[in-house]
Protein backbone atom coordinates (compact mmCIF):
# COMPACT_ATOMS: atom_id res chain seq x y z
CA UNK A 1 0.00 0.00 0.00
CA UNK A 2 1.36 3.53 -0.76
CA UNK A 3 1.78 5.99 1.48
CA UNK A 4 0.60 8.99 -0.63
CA UNK A 5 -3.50 7.74 -1.32
CA UNK A 6 -5.58 10.39 -0.33
CA UNK A 7 -7.42 10.34 3.21
CA UNK A 8 -10.30 12.50 2.34
CA UNK A 9 -11.76 12.11 -1.45
CA UNK A 10 -13.60 15.11 -1.86
CA UNK A 11 -15.63 13.86 -5.15
CA UNK A 12 -17.35 17.51 -5.51
CA UNK A 13 -13.73 18.81 -5.97
CA UNK A 14 -12.47 16.10 -8.69
CA UNK A 15 -12.19 18.70 -12.03
CA UNK A 16 -13.37 15.58 -14.14
CA UNK A 17 -11.96 16.54 -17.98
CA UNK A 18 -14.68 17.43 -20.65
CA UNK A 19 -14.92 13.70 -22.10
CA UNK A 20 -14.87 12.31 -18.25
CA UNK A 21 -18.27 14.84 -17.92
CA UNK A 22 -19.84 13.63 -21.18
CA UNK A 23 -19.32 9.77 -20.27
CA UNK A 24 -21.49 10.29 -16.92
CA UNK A 25 -23.57 12.43 -18.61
CA UNK A 26 -24.34 9.42 -20.91
CA UNK A 27 -24.86 6.81 -18.07
CA UNK A 28 -27.51 9.21 -16.10
CA UNK A 29 -29.03 10.14 -19.37
CA UNK A 30 -29.51 6.71 -19.98
CA UNK A 31 -30.58 5.63 -16.58
CA UNK A 32 -33.49 8.74 -17.19
CA UNK A 33 -34.94 7.05 -19.81
CA UNK A 34 -35.39 4.01 -18.80
CA UNK A 35 -36.76 5.54 -15.53
CA UNK A 36 -39.35 7.24 -17.52
CA UNK A 37 -40.19 4.09 -19.51
CA UNK A 38 -42.75 3.13 -17.09
CA UNK A 39 -44.66 6.69 -16.67
CA UNK A 40 -44.50 6.90 -20.83
CA UNK A 41 -46.30 3.21 -21.31
CA UNK A 42 -48.84 3.92 -17.84
CA UNK A 43 -50.25 7.17 -19.97
CA UNK A 44 -50.37 5.71 -23.37
CA UNK A 45 -52.23 2.78 -22.16
CA UNK A 46 -54.66 5.60 -20.77
CA UNK A 47 -54.80 7.28 -23.73
CA UNK A 48 -55.79 4.34 -25.71
CA UNK A 49 -58.04 3.56 -23.24
CA UNK A 50 -60.70 5.75 -24.01
CA UNK A 51 -61.48 9.62 -24.83
CA UNK A 52 -61.61 10.62 -20.61
CA UNK A 53 -58.01 8.86 -20.65
CA UNK A 54 -57.04 10.96 -23.64
CA UNK A 55 -58.04 13.85 -22.02
CA UNK A 56 -56.62 13.06 -18.46
CA UNK A 57 -53.15 12.47 -20.38
CA UNK A 58 -53.38 15.59 -22.53
CA UNK A 59 -53.93 17.93 -19.43
CA UNK A 60 -51.01 15.82 -17.30
CA UNK A 61 -49.26 16.33 -20.01
CA UNK A 62 -50.02 20.04 -20.86
CA UNK A 63 -49.02 21.28 -17.18
CA UNK A 64 -45.94 22.92 -17.17
CA UNK A 65 -43.88 21.02 -14.79
CA UNK A 66 -44.94 18.23 -16.93
CA UNK A 67 -43.49 19.74 -19.97
CA UNK A 68 -40.43 21.00 -18.40
CA UNK A 69 -39.51 17.49 -17.23
CA UNK A 70 -40.43 16.30 -20.45
CA UNK A 71 -37.51 19.01 -21.92
CA UNK A 72 -35.26 17.20 -19.51
CA UNK A 73 -36.08 14.10 -20.80
CA UNK A 74 -35.56 15.55 -24.47
CA UNK A 75 -32.47 16.38 -23.77
CA UNK A 76 -31.38 12.97 -22.14
CA UNK A 77 -32.65 11.65 -25.75
CA UNK A 78 -31.00 13.57 -27.60
CA UNK A 79 -27.35 13.81 -25.12
CA UNK A 80 -27.58 9.91 -25.21
CA UNK A 81 -27.99 9.41 -28.97
CA UNK A 82 -25.01 11.81 -29.64
CA UNK A 83 -22.71 10.89 -27.08
CA UNK A 84 -23.19 7.16 -27.86
CA UNK A 85 -22.63 8.23 -31.70
CA UNK A 86 -19.33 9.54 -30.48
CA UNK A 87 -18.76 6.43 -28.18
CA UNK A 88 -18.96 3.88 -31.74
CA UNK A 89 -16.87 6.26 -33.50
CA UNK A 90 -14.11 5.71 -30.85
CA UNK A 91 -14.71 2.27 -30.82
CA UNK A 92 -13.93 2.13 -34.41
CA UNK A 93 -10.64 3.85 -33.74
CA UNK A 94 -11.67 7.50 -34.62
CA UNK A 95 -11.10 10.44 -32.37
CA UNK A 96 -9.39 8.46 -30.32
CA UNK A 97 -6.47 10.98 -29.71
CA UNK A 98 -7.15 13.30 -26.83
CA UNK A 99 -7.35 16.81 -29.12
CA UNK A 100 -10.29 14.99 -31.13
CA UNK A 101 -11.52 13.31 -28.09
CA UNK A 102 -11.73 16.65 -26.26
CA UNK A 103 -13.45 18.25 -29.19
CA UNK A 104 -15.59 15.27 -30.37
CA UNK A 105 -17.16 15.46 -26.46
CA UNK A 106 -17.17 19.53 -26.59
CA UNK A 107 -19.28 19.16 -30.14
CA UNK A 108 -21.59 16.60 -28.29
CA UNK A 109 -22.46 18.80 -25.33
CA UNK A 110 -23.31 21.82 -27.36
CA UNK A 111 -25.03 19.60 -29.88
CA UNK A 112 -27.50 17.93 -27.62
CA UNK A 113 -28.03 21.95 -26.03
CA UNK A 114 -28.84 23.00 -29.30
CA UNK A 115 -31.19 20.51 -30.36
CA UNK A 116 -32.48 20.58 -26.82
CA UNK A 117 -33.13 24.22 -27.63
CA UNK A 118 -35.06 23.52 -31.08
CA UNK A 119 -37.18 20.79 -29.66
CA UNK A 120 -38.00 23.61 -26.62
CA UNK A 121 -38.53 25.76 -29.52
CA UNK A 122 -40.95 22.93 -31.38
CA UNK A 123 -43.14 22.67 -27.87
CA UNK A 124 -43.80 26.03 -27.69
CA UNK A 125 -45.45 26.28 -31.19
Amino acid sequence: MTPHRPVFLELWRIQLPVPGVVSILHRISGVMMVVAIPLFAWLFAQALASPEGFAASAAFLGNPLVQLGLLVLAWALLHHLIAGIRYLLIDLGLGVDLPTARRSAWTSLIAALVLTVLVAGGMLL
